[in-house]
């Protein structure tokens, strides 16, 4: 397939281009560095045979990125399941999901959708804020990765956003394969999920015809993502306080790595995907003279009931609830998790650090979920 040269530096790398992409990889000391901390005791050779013998990106994914999923989830969660009864897995979609890990989220969706008999994973959205080196930009690259291009000026945004869109229309019509995006720009870093709609404009820009007719080309599926335990949650809460205390304070791109290496590695408990059904129906029920403001909005807020009645509630989300406001919960579970965010607190170490702050941050992160759930499914 000849994929049009205006999505060269957006897109995926295709097989022909992976040799000089390996022989790049292999010659970086960081990249050898962080592959020797990932499989720990085998030779760098013979993993660079290993990733030459790979011909395409998914068996780089089904070598590489398959095994060391399963082995960590055997390490840092207590498992992870996803539900994909309600939809067609010989279809392509756009999950457009809440987004809680920077790596995770659509890693484990590519793990995932690949035992549920997909035969493919999916072509994953990224921010080109978190490509902090030449060779993490190639690895994602190869990975099945096109780039979310974020500091543009008005001008080229608006050119960047319709080759985005097009790119993934492409993908959905052209390359029958599936797409991963999420709901906002950045995690929401209280689990407050909401999809901003500027995505879903961004979304119109490509295909053909009406807003609904372009939407539909896509086939969005709502999926929710949820996590017993979030590793980052302390890195987000210290966030929250130097963003209060220190005017103008950005994360940096160490952070963001810290955050993916964090977020990879750190303890989990239960993960639970599920994915909702296609909403290409329900939108077929707008009205055909909607406002277009309106229309967005009312997508987004359709998403956003999907994604939340489709939360899996764990006991933190529970407990942290009660704490906030003030109820009760089983000793035994209340005893488990005081001991995990005492844990976490002691991870926090920054100038004037605000405990009850910190915790009442950590707690939000928590309930929210629960509260949204709650709400979507209209429980007092």
């Amino acid at each position: 397939m000849r994929i049009p040269e205006i999505f060269d530096p957006i897109r995926p790398y295709e097989p022909e281009e992976l040799p000089a992409v390996y022989d790049r990889l292999c010659a970086d000391p960081q990249f050898r560095s962080v592959v020797a901390a990932v499989f720990p005791g085998v030779p760098f050779n013979a993993l660079e045979v290993k990733l030459r013998q790979c011909k395409t990106n998914l068996e780089f994914q089904t070598t590489f990125c398959y095994g060391f999923l399963k082995d960590l989830l055997s390490k840092a969660s207590t498992g992870c399941d996803m539900d994909v009864t309600n939809i067609d897995t010989t279809k392509r979609y756009t999950f457009i999901s809440n987004h809680r890990d920077i790596v995770l989220d659509s890693a484990l969706l590519d793990m995932m959708l690949f035992d549920a008999g997909f035969g493919t994973t999916c072509e994953i959205a990224i921010g080109d804020n978190l490509l902090a080196a030449p060779w993490i930009k190639d690895l994602v690259r190869l990975n099945k990765s096109f780039i979310v291009e974020r500091s543009l000026g008005i001008r080229e945004m608006l050119a960047s956003s319709k080759r985005l869109s097009e790119y993934m229309h492409y993908v959905i019509s052209e390359k029958n394969d599936n797409v991963w995006i999420a709901q906002r720009e950045g995690r929401a870093k209280d689990s407050n999920d909401r999809t901003q709609p500027s995505i879903l404009k961004m979304m119109a820009m490509g295909g053909e015809g009406t807003v609904v007719e372009r939407l539909k080309q896509l086939h969005l599926v709502p999926l929710s993502i949820s996590y017993e335990y979030d590793p980052c949650d302390y890195l987000k809460a210290q966030e929250y306080q130097l963003r209060r205390d220190i005017e103008g304070w950005k994360k940096s791109k160490a952070d963001d790595v810290l955050s993916m290496k964090t977020g990879i590695l750190g303890y989990k408990g239960g993960i639970h995907y599920h994915c909702a059904p296609c909403i290409d129906p329900w939108l077929d029920t707008l009205p055909a003279d909607m406002p277009k403001s309106e229309l967005f909005d009312a997508v987004a807020a359709h998403i956003d009931q999907e994604i939340h009645r489709h939360y899996r509630i764990f006991p933190s989300n529970r407990i942290a609830l009660s704490k906030l406001e003030g109820t009760g919960e089983s000793p035994a579970d209340e005893q488990l998790f005081d001991g995990y965010m005492a844990q976490q607190m002691e991870k926090i170490s920054i100038d004037g650090k605000d405990e009850a702050f910190l915790r009442e941050r950590m707690l939000t992160m928590y309930a929210n979920p629960l509260r949204n759930y709650n709400a979507a499914c209209g429980i007092q």
